[in-house]
């Protein structure tokens, strides 16, 4: 499946506080491959989150999440996304510019080629992971500069 060229996003939700004495809300994000439009009407697209992922877990609880379609100027924030044993999802978001989703709450990059804000429509079992399905609550074309940030043979890469 190397060989299979893909897009590359990043998918983000926001943790519900832990009341009212708890700690507050953090930001989640993690780099996706295996992201793809189902439908048109009604919206719908897929993500594919490996089982038992903090993402995963997330997106069980919060049915509301963002999707930032990167630009190949946004590199390093794929490979941030991507990083196994990484630090806290708070301080990998710190010096990325962002809005906050006004649906969902989730981070969405600016400067990305796009963003969407979804709410899960299912959750499939699929091996050692589950497919979420989400309908599309709002898209913006955030960019029109650059191409977009794909991922093939291991390595992120550019178009041309």
């Amino acid at each position: 499946m190397s060989r299979l060229a893909a897009g590359v996003v990043l998918v983000t939700a926001t943790e519900a506080p832990l009341g009212e004495d708890g700690p507050v809300s953090e930001d989640v994000g993690m780099t996706a491959t295996a992201f793809m439009s189902v439908s048109l009407d009604p919206p719908l697209v897929l993500v594919s989150l490996r089982d038992g992922s903090r993402m995963d877990d997330l997106l069980a609880e919060r049915p509301r999440w963002g999707v930032s379609v990167l630009s190949e100027s946004q590199r390093h924030i794929a490979g941030r996304f991507a990083m196994k044993g990484r630090i806290s999802d708070r301080l990998l978001f710190e010096d990325i510019p962002y809005a906050r989703g006004p649906l969902s709450g989730a981070p969405l990059v600016r400067g990305a080629l796009a963003t969407l804000e979804c709410e899960t429509e299912s959750r499939v079992p699929a091996g050692d992971h589950t497919l979420v399905i989400g309908r599309v609550l709002t898209a913006s074309l955030q960019s029109a500069e650059g191409g977009p940030l794909t991922y093939f043979r291991g390595r992120y890469r550019q178009l041309g």
